[in-house]
């Protein structure tokens, strides 16, 4: 059986940020600048210097079957948190979107 691919985008807001996890995030700002973030496997998160809402993209895998998009979403979110966990911030107010890319069609002129 094969998979389906999703591009699953979850955005949330940061949440319970002490002093030390504020100088962290800045400090590694430029690294998740939204403009440097793209589909990855692993995940990309990107937020601003206001430290108030983040974004995370991640490329997922799910069998094919009802409630598919579901989930990837679920998985995506799972990403993120993951990601949220390993950086010692919290979020609230998740919510995502996925795309099948198998279902998208390139419209050539």
């Amino acid at each position: 059986m094969s998979t389906r691919t999703y591009r699953v985008i979850v955005r949330g807001v940061l949440d319970g940020l002490d002093d030390d996890r504020r100088a962290w995030l800045r400090d590694h700002a430029a690294e998740h600048d939204l403009f440097t973030s793209s589909f990855t496997e692993r995940g990309s998160t990107a937020y601003d210097g206001s430290l108030a809402a983040f974004s995370h993209r991640v490329v997922v895998h799910v069998d094919p079957g009802p409630g598919e998009e579901d989930d990837a979403r679920t998985a995506g979110e799972l990403s993120a948190l993951q990601w949220l966990e390993e950086v010692g911030v919290g979020a609230r107010r998740l919510r995502s979107t996925a795309t099948c890319t198998d279902d998208v069609r390139i419209r050539r002129r």
